[in-house]
């Protein structure tokens, strides 16, 4: 593990960046291109650790997929053309990966493996192994399926109506992708909406998807034909640069190809409520996905409470609106944001724990956090991203406001989402 010392005490930020691929259609580009007739063409791949382990997982089970840089290519074999795997399936950090794949495999007649890291062996996988299961699923797992590793005997599956208990992407899409191989048809009703990538991508597939509210059907047997994706630029990888030019002094970033699927955009919510001054251009539409320039600028910020209905579109976001929150007037509550606790830590007490070291005001609560806005330079500390990606970049955003020397132990968890961050940071420390 290495530690970093960080840039600090910034006197601006300035210029323009291309923010890296979305991860999480970067994710399904391939698994729905792997089960795809035909080639796939994808651009602006986003080249993070959790990514590639997705490739890796599809290349054990026989899917031919190059790389050029960002560019992939993946020659599609359909269902039926996925073998059985003679290694372990490592998904690495990822839970998407690992979420996903275990639905995805549960229709398909042959038997794997699954296993992540430290990280991931903390993750509860009942969310999913259990109404796999009500379809008929075959999975076996530590502490009867709830962790890996997961061995999954892939067979015959029957259509389900399932009500989730939680608004989660991973869920509704592991049981929609699963529903693609079972008999009849798939329903998943959710209690808040949740983000819609597989949604969106599958139509660009080819299949059929009903919405109707909260509630996604799919019918079974359907054909995926191969396409070209252009993926967008991640938003939550954009979350921390859109912070770090309202908060750092004589400021102004602009944030290009930035995708802006209304069930991610919940940041762009609460930056305008807290008094962001943002601009929104060059709006359009790509591959069935909302795309659009930003520009942010130094802001007066006004604390705000948050909950409800915005929490599944902001999820991982708030550990930098956490940082966000430190640099307003007055008082911000985060509240409903329970998942923080099931994500790669628990995000309530890691985010409390390390922005306190920089001399935050901030206390955790069973759902969430009380930020103190203290409109100040944050202290220097000795901080650590505890292996999460989030709060590795959230913390290098809140070095740039502090005052002391700041070191950032284990850096390197960044590049699950974000290899190029400390580049594009330092481009827009060197443009002022």
């Amino acid at each position: 593990m290495n530690t970093q010392k960080l840039q600090t005490n910034i006197a601006g930020l300035n210029g323009s960046i291309d923010i890296p691929g979305d991860k999480s259609i970067s994710h399904r580009s391939i698994m729905l291109g792997a089960i795809a007739q035909g080639k796939t063409i994808v651009d602006n791949f986003l080249l993070g650790d959790d990514c590639l382990s997705t490739i890796s997982c599809f290349e054990k089970l026989g899917v031919k997929i190059s790389q050029d840089n960002n560019h992939v290519e993946i020659e599609g074999v359909g269902f039926d053309g996925l073998r059985e795997p003679v290694e372990v399936l490592d998904t690495g950090n990822s839970g998407t990966t690992t979420r996903l794949m275990v639905g995805l495999l549960s229709g398909i007649p042959i038997h794997s493996c699954m296993i992540g890291d430290e990280s991931i062996a903390k993750r509860p996988m009942k969310r999913v192994t259990e109404p796999l299961r009500q379809m008929g699923a075959k999975i076996d797992g530590r502490e009867d399926g709830n962790f890996t590793p997961l061995a999954i005997r892939g067979g015959s599956l029957e259509g389900v109506h399932y009500q989730s208990p939680v608004a989660s992407a991973q869920v509704k899409s592991s049981i929609l992708l699963a529903g693609l191989n079972a008999t009849g048809t798939t329903t998943v009703t959710e209690p808040h909406k949740s983000r819609d990538h597989t949604e969106r991508m599958l139509r660009a597939f080819g299949v059929e998807v009903e919405e109707n509210g909260l509630t996604v059907t799919i019918k079974g047997g359907q054909k995926l034909t191969g396409t070209t994706i252009q993926v967008p630029g991640d938003i939550s990888s954009a979350a921390f640069f859109l912070v770090a030019g309202a908060i750092v002094p004589n400021s102004r970033i602009t944030l290009k190809n930035v995708g802006m699927n209304p069930t991610r955009t919940g940041i762009i919510d609460v930056l305008v409520k807290m008094g962001a001054r943002l601009e929104i251009e060059n709006e359009r539409v790509e591959n069935n996905e909302p795309i659009a320039d930003l520009t942010i600028q130094t802001s007066n910020l006004k604390g705000i409470e948050i909950g409800g209905d915005i929490i599944p579109r902001l999820i991982d976001e708030i550990p930098v609106i956490a940082l966000l929150a430190t640099q307003a007037d007055g008082k911000t509550i985060i509240k409903d944001a329970g998942e923080l606790k099931v994500k790669e830590t628990n995000r309530i007490d890691t985010v409390v724990r390390e922005l306190s070291e920089l001399g935050a005001v901030i206390e955790p609560t069973d759902d969430g956090m009380i930020i103190s806005g203290q409109k100040k330079q944050l202290t220097g500390g000795d901080v650590h991203s505890h292996g999460d990606h989030r709060i590795g970049m959230m913390l290098a955003v809140a070095a740039c406001i502090s005052n002391g020397e700041v070191n950032l132990t284990d850096s390197e968890s960044i590049s699950v989402s974000y290899p190029s961050f400390f580049e594009h940071l330092n481009v827009l420390i060197e443009g002022n």
